[in-house]
């Protein structure tokens, strides 16, 4: 096992500084020069020449990767140049919302899409297979900024059941809290559950033709041990692995 680890992290080495050199060369083939941004309408060649060797962009492109690299590692991710605050600061302080609407998010597709997909699966080729595979489709092709109007209009607009906006923290109001996070967490988990719904469907459909399924069936277990026992378990392998993936484009992405 140790064997196995160190070789797994000798893998991933070279691959994170592989992956920190595209990012930092992305970010140098970006247009303009950030020295002349920061020195705004003036742009005194003494002012942008002191922000280059500040900046260090009068230094060759290794020594500024290594002063870039170095800073990432310490915990520098640099300033905003509009805000004008430390980059670190400023995800320190949104990461709370982005956490809780990125996990609600990933809960209401996790309890829409699973369930779903295993009913979809237990009852193949039915009119509720059918249907649920057309309201993936529809979950698939639907826009989130025009299913998030949508929902604007008809709770917050007609009914006056929810907030069409705002954030309200958990430790004020719990009830507010969640009626705030509600409508954009199920936006953003509609396409979610509809991806987490077809492959639960494949994978419930591969694993019930699998031989140890018949044989649990040829023992006499009941359907329901069959499916939530030795189908489900190994069924939800890589439905974990998927949710997981997108719980981390949920935390890239998410905004509130």
């Amino acid at each position: 096992m140790l064997t196995f680890l160190v070789r797994r992290i000798a893998t991933i080495v070279p691959t994170l500084v592989f992956v920190s050199m595209l990012i930092f060369g992305l970010q140098q083939l970006l247009p303009g020069d950030p020295a002349i941004v920061l020195a705004g309408e003036d742009q005194d060649p003494s002012v942008v020449a002191y922000l280059r060797a500040k900046l260090h962009l009068d230094e060759p492109l290794p020594v500024r990767y290594l002063y870039w690299i170095t800073g990432v590692l310490q915990g520098d991710l640099g300033e905003s140049m509009r805000l004008q605050r430390p980059v670190l600061a400023l995800i320190l302080e949104k990461l709370p919302v982005t956490l809780e609407l990125a996990g609600m998010a990933i809960l209401i597709a996790l309890a829409i899409g699973i369930p779903a997909g295993i009913i979809s699966a237990i009852k193949r080729n039915s009119a509720w297979d059918y249907a649920a595979n057309v309201i993936a489709l529809w979950g698939l092709s639907t826009p989130n900024f025009w299913l998030g109007i949508m929902l604007i209009l008809l709770f917050s607009v007609t009914l006056g059941w929810l907030p069409a906006s705002g954030f309200v923290s958990p430790f004020e109001d719990l009830k507010a809290n969640l009626a705030s996070l509600i409508m954009p967490a199920f936006v953003l988990g509609n396409a979610i559950a509809a991806v987490l719904m077809r492959h639960t469907r494949s994978a419930m459909l591969q694993v019930l033709s699998s031989d140890y399924v018949r044989t649990a069936r040829a023992k006499g277990l009941s359907e329901r041990s069959v499916i939530l026992i030795h189908a489900l378990r190994n069924a939800l392998i890589p439905i974990i692995t998927l949710g997981a993936l997108e719980l981390g484009t949920l935390l890239s992405g998410a905004v509130l």
